[in-house]
């Protein structure tokens, strides 16, 4: 039976749809859950497969946006993480008077490196879908390790997010494989530009999946985005700076009251 796991907390007047990253699920944003939930509604989301929304295979990125959207509240910021960013751009893109604001954090409109752009060698990402077939608890491992490095809190990090997997039942490795299928081909380069509602893009200085030499190529891409780097962060700046991270939150939801 397919159920799509959704949880709302928090008691502020404007709705905030946080949605997770590849291979992980919704217990990653319990870090900033208490400084958040007294400004927003938080509208928590496992995306299909993964964590408690059982029964789903693997998905196109359309599907899985569709999928999410059906459950959310008539309009929120919806703010998505790495793979989540690829699922809330999407969701902004088809149905844009749903989204009042949207927030990308550590994600890239194309994951994988292409002529002159920055991203994840696309041997990298074949090399993991490869792996999963093998081992697949190692693989999610290793993926999360590459999170974190470089951070100061790198050890502690990658703990988190590590806890974060193995507390709940691991996704299928055919819902993973999907995941990095998204990852491997998705680019939103050219329809993002057309967007016209705000949209915070945030990254981690540190960030190895995706690299900060696409932030300048964004800015002129997308001259009516706001951009903002955290200068010791990695892949999860809301798990190694998550005052500086719900600080930027609050401050967009001002600006759109």
């Amino acid at each position: 039976m397919k159920t799509l796991w959704w949880q709302t907390v928090g008691t502020g007047n404007c709705h905030l749809v946080l949605l997770h990253g590849w291979g992980l699920n919704a217990e990653v944003w319990n870090c900033i859950l208490e400084e958040l939930a007294s400004q927003f509604t938080l509208h928590l989301v496992d995306l299909p497969g993964f964590g408690r929304s059982r029964g789903y295979g693997a998905m196109t990125l359309d599907e899985m946006a569709e999928q999410v959207l059906e459950q959310a509240p008539p309009r929120a910021i919806w703010l998505g993480w790495s793979l989540g960013g690829l699922v809330a751009s999407r969701i902004a893109l088809n149905h844009p008077d749903r989204v009042q604001a949207l927030v990308t954090v550590a994600s890239s409109p194309c994951f994988s490196a292409r002529d002159a752009w920055p991203g994840i060698k696309p041997d990298v990402l074949a090399g993991f879908q490869q792996q999963l077939s093998e081992d697949f608890q190692r693989t999610v491992e290793r993926f999360l390790a590459l999170q974190t490095m470089g951070t100061d809190t790198a050890r502690q990090d990658a703990r988190t997010l590590k806890s974060t997997v193995l507390s709940l039942p691991m996704p299928e490795v055919d819902v993973l494989n999907g995941g990095l299928e998204i990852l491997k081909t998705v680019d939103l380069r050219e329809p993002l530009s057309a967007l016209a509602m705000p949209h915070l893009r945030i990254y981690g200085y540190l960030d190895g999946l995706v690299p900060r030499k696409v932030v300048p190529l964004l800015d002129a891409l997308w001259p009516q985005s706001e951009s903002m780097v955290i200068a010791k962060a990695a892949h999860a700046p809301f798990i190694s700076h998550p005052a500086e991270f719900c600080a930027a939150l609050v401050a967009l939801r001002q600006r759109l009251l």
